[in-house]
């Protein structure tokens, strides 16, 4: 199906030499460095490599990332369809049955050329290294497993060092710090107590901290509240699985009370969301260490045998105070300037390098 080679690159890590791939999360506190993807549904793709060295992230090549064209974009819930389900879940608010609850929907487009040569998502990392870089970049590359994920995650779902654990839930979305409203602040909260329970189903009673209450952080194009939760699971414990099963899926793309809010989420999306909302990541099992991203900004290759599809996942967290049309222009916001990325255009204007079809001009690291 394809002639790249596996391989995974996160925090100025390259890791080469597949030596197995499981979804057995249990393999996460054997042996060995570990790229790990788990899809929003539960999907888990754990990929043990022998060869992981410094490698920074590697410039674009012209030609080796032809991007969708900007106008070929479809979206499983359309304008109309994306404000319903706003006020869908609006209606569940007030009925008692959620307090929030993330409402998604999957951006899809062909690549023009099915080509590995012109399709390999590696190259898409880089473009966004430059055109939109963020804390939780990276790539995992598994042709041969159905896994072509590149990803520019700002957001941290569970960082490990031995037993110390850390989440970092993003909630509040605007251009500038003046557009984030109380709406934002008040759901920022909700979520950060969602975290904090879950983190507390698996951590030391009277561990679970939350050092940082709704900071404000400025990403390319706009701005974020990130709060931080930090606890101590016990010595002995069942180390990634037990923090996999008990705090997934992220509690900042799901909602709150989780269990209402999936439900909510499985009646209004028509798609699944597959890695985009799930975890993406490294795990060092020699070092017990590790570091996984909330799945957001996030692209993937689906190789159909109608020719290959990018996608890419936006939403917004919906409550009583939602706007739908600004919620809609939300999901806007979060993926326009990636878009124009893997589309090329923005590469061209940020970088002078050409890699749109046609005329071509051609975090903290892994302890390893």
């Amino acid at each position: 199906m394809s002639d790249l080679t596996p391989l995974a690159r996160f925090g100025g890590w390259l890791a080469t030499d597949l030596r197995d791939v499981t979804s057995d999360p249990a393999a996460l506190d054997s042996r060995g460095w570990w790229a790990v993807v788990a899809d929003f549904e539960g999907g888990l793709r754990c990929a043990r490599f022998g060869d992981v060295r410094p490698a920074p992230t590697p410039a674009p090549v012209p030609g080796r990332w032809r991007g969708p064209a900007p106008g070929e974009w479809s979206s499983s819930l359309d304008h109309a369809g994306y404000t319903a389900g706003v006020r869908r879940i609006r209606e569940a608010v007030a009925a008692g049955d959620v307090y929030q609850a993330n409402l998604c929907r999957v951006l899809s487009a062909p690549l023009p050329d099915p080509s590995p040569a012109a399709s390999d998502i590696d190259q898409l990392t880089a473009l966004l290294a430059r055109g939109n870089p963020a804390p939780y970049a990276g790539t995992v590359r598994l042709p041969a497993h159905g896994v072509e994920i590149a990803t520019a995650s700002p957001e941290l779902y569970l960082r490990r060092n031995g037993n110390a654990v850390e989440s970092g839930p993003i909630k509040g979305t605007g251009r500038t710090r003046e557009d984030l409203r109380e709406k934002d602040h008040a759901e920022n909260v909700m979520i950060t107590d969602l975290v904090r329970n879950d983190l507390g189903r698996v951590c030391v009673p009277g561990t679970v901290t939350v050092p940082a209450l709704c900071a404000v952080e400025e990403h390319p194009g706009l701005v974020h509240l990130v709060s931080t939760v930090r606890g101590e699971t016990a010595a002995g414990s069942d180390g990634w699985a037990a923090l996999l099963a008990g705090t997934f899926p992220p509690g900042s793309v799901s909602g709150a009370p989780k269990s209402s809010a999936l439900r909510l989420i499985g009646e209004l999306e028509p798609v699944p969301r597959g890695p985009y909302c799930g975890g993406i990541g490294w795990v060092d099992a020699d070092r017990g260490t590790g570091e996984l991203a909330v799945g957001i900004r996030t692209f993937w290759i689906d190789r159909t045998e109608a020719g290959p599809v990018l996608r890419f996942g936006t939403g917004a967290g919906i409550t009583w105070g939602s706007d739908p049309e600004r919620e809609w222009r939300e999901t806007e916001l979060k993926a326009s300037r990636l878009l124009a990325v893997a589309s090329g255009e923005y590469a061209v204007r940020a970088t002078g390098i050409d890699d749109r079809a046609g005329d071509r001009a051609g975090p903290e690291q892994p302890t390893r």
